[in-house]
């Protein structure tokens, strides 16, 4: 069956819109009118999953991976790389000030507002990024994007801080609107040798198999970040990006670049109204 007959035909005409969305031409007035569609597309496609589910990814679809999934979770192997990522945030700087005291209420439900258009630099700021910000601020090196042993393993511990809040991103201004429709026109640009886009495999083909794979919808996946994968594995989800990107045979994007903010800003915004779950177990 062709992938678009699983939808009714006015869901069919909002998925062609959506696979045809370039930055110039946007399909609708407001992000919201993108998180709306998608879920709309999602809803239909998905029926009987509620939509607190999506937390999970693909493990909604597959009950037995939802079970391996809850049994891992009880005992994680990886809780000696939060411990870790804990010990970072708690070590004072040189000054004797520490990470918390860069946040309100220490860091305490912050992340599901990252990522946010700054307007002093003119350019999206991750939860990462406000990291290095604070470490610079106290006279401190920043910390590599990339690097697990540092921003990852901190990241896993300190977005666990906000575990539970609903994601919450604002696109508020119209040059925040240029930056989203940045990351929304990447998303839907196919690259690569395979001449992919994210959208093909997470909107079009949700639910179906890529390989061993069995791919996720878009709503959600930001709200897991940082995960395990076979439980030992951490990766970011600039990581899982670049990842993408080296499977459909695609240069990636540097880890903290402009492309993969604006791209996280899109993403995220579309999971808003759900609660994070981070630092996770994936297949």
């Amino acid at each position: 069956m062709s992938p678009m007959r699983q939808f009714s035909r006015p869901l069919q005409r909002m998925l062609v819109a959506l696979l045809m969305m370039t930055c110039a031409v946007p399909a609708w007035s407001s992000p919201e009118e993108d998180r709306q569609a998608f879920m709309a597309l999602f809803r239909e496609r998905f029926p009987d999953i509620p939509p607190q589910d999506y937390i999970h990814g693909s493990m909604m679809l597959s009950a037995d991976a939802r079970s391996q999934y809850d049994s891992i979770m009880d005992f994680p192997p990886f809780q000696g790389d939060i411990d870790r990522g804990r010990e970072i945030w708690e070590k004072p700087f040189g000054n004797g000030r520490t990470f918390s005291d860069c946040f309100k209420d220490g860091a305490r439900n912050l992340a599901g507002h990252y990522p946010q258009y700054d307007e002093a630099s003119g350019r999206v700021v991750t939860f990462e990024m406000a990291i290095n910000q604070c470490l610079s601020a106290n006279g401190e090196a920043e910390f590599d994007y990339g690097d697990t042993s540092t921003m990852g393993v901190l990241t896993a511990y300190a977005r666990l801080l906000s575990d539970g809040m609903l994601m919450d991103i604002r696109v508020d201004t119209e040059a925040a609107k240029q930056k989203y429709e940045a990351g929304r026109a990447l998303y839907f640009q196919r690259i690569g040798q395979h001449n992919l886009a994210c959208a093909s495999c997470h909107l079009t083909h949700a639910g179906r198999y890529f390989r061993d794979e069995l791919l996720s919808p878009t709503i959600g996946q930001a709200l897991h970040f940082p995960v395990f994968r076979g439980g030992e594995f951490l990766f970011t989800l600039h990581m899982r990006y670049q990842r993408c990107m080296e499977a459909v045979r695609a240069v990636p994007f540097a880890a903290g670049s402009e492309e993969l903010n604006n791209l996280e800003y899109f993403h995220s915004y579309l999971s808003n109204g759900l609660p994070l779950k981070s630092s996770v177990y994936r297949r």
